[in-house]
């Protein structure tokens, strides 16, 4: 699933995180492999609990301890491995090389500092600048977030925003230091559908402007049509299905994406029922030894149960290309690849 393209930006391989509770060993990330290339935006989605937001802060290192911790893998941004790094170096590298948006605006923000005061730490972190230069570079972060008025919302506290004003002012801080990948976890959750389609559009309009590789963490595949050149679907923990957008899309190859894609109604087709998925996730500290998506899966077969299937190259991967590779981790294209 890896590549040696000179234009990887950040390669991760057989990335694992666990998490230690009082129920049993969760393997929140079981050997987790992807590819980010310079100025693409690679989706990765699943359900609630798929491992989708542990394999974010995983990436960035802000894991929950000391319940969780990274046990094997490698995380290479730009050539250099992170997972070797110091808490110091750790610190130098996010926002500058490595951002994050959170989901909840409403917890990431301070409550009692004003939002110019939280955009200009970002800033500080490059060495002390008088005040005033930071208060001026602040607004420009807001103006370039589309925030209306930046001269004067720049001395709002939180609470005097609305959540999508709040939702720009999040990602003024994560992109205010032009960072080579920057990393959105479901951003879009807490907005109507119409402030989420701005911020999509100011999501690429950054992106253009800046060159910045995006993670685009989400649970909605609507979104990934409209935002992602590729996409990784996750479930309970591993990846089973990569590959281009379009691909992905034209022929879905595992059952779980399948579900997920058909699960999403379209507007020009009237139906009597949302289509679901049946059953329920795996229990996350007693997983089946298997595929994990057996016990929900239509097409399940004896070999499903017995071990966990590797991935295979599906037909839509065609001649080879590695732009268009395509692969899924499912048994019923053993006898394709």
């Amino acid at each position: 699933m890896t590549h040696s393209d000179s234009d990887v930006v950040l390669a991760v391989e057989n990335l694992q995180t666990h998490l230690y509770t009082k129920r049993g060993l969760v393997r929140a990330v079981d050997g987790v492999s992807f590819d980010l290339r310079s100025g693409e935006t690679l989706g990765i989605v699943g359900e609630s609990g798929s491992g989708k937001s542990m394999t974010a802060l995983s990436l960035v290192r802000l894991i929950p301890r000391p319940a969780a911790r990274i046990v094997g893998g490698s995380v290479r941004l730009d050539g250099e491995e992170i997972l070797e790094k110091s808490e110091a170096e750790m610190r130098a590298i996010r926002g500058e090389q490595i951002a994050m948006i959170l989901q909840d605006p409403q917890s990431s923000l301070n409550p009692v500092f004003t939002v110019g005061d939280q955009i200009a730490e970002t800033f500080q972190l490059q060495g002390k600048q008088p005040r005033g230069r930071m208060r001026e570079r602040a607004i420009a972060a807001l103006r370039e977030v589309q925030v209306a008025d930046p001269e004067n919302r720049v001395s709002n506290f939180p609470h005097e925003m609305s959540g999508g004003m709040k939702q720009r002012v999040v990602g003024a801080i994560a992109v205010a230091r032009r960072p080579r990948v920057l990393i959105a976890d479901e951003p879009t959750t807490s907005l109507d559908v119409t402030i989420q389609a701005q911020y999509l559009r100011l999501l690429r309009s950054i992106q253009q402007q800046t060159g910045t590789s995006i993670i685009f963490i989400t649970h909605d595949f609507g979104i990934v049509a409209k935002m992602c050149d590729r996409v990784a679907v996750m479930y309970a923990g591993r990846i089973v299905e990569y590959g281009p957008v379009h691909s992905i899309f034209a022929t879905p190859s595992h059952p779980y994406t399948q579900a997920l894609i058909a699960s999403v109604p379209s507007p020009d087709t009237k139906v009597e029922r949302l289509e679901s998925i049946e059953g329920q996730p795996p229990v996350p500290w007693d997983l089946p030894k298997g595929c994990r998506f057996a016990p929900r899966c239509p097409f399940v077969m004896d070999r499903c149960r017995a071990d966990y299937p590797p991935m295979f190259a599906t037909q839509s991967a065609g001649d080879g290309d590695a732009e268009a590779e395509h692969a899924a981790a499912c048994r019923l294209l053993e006898g394709e690849s």
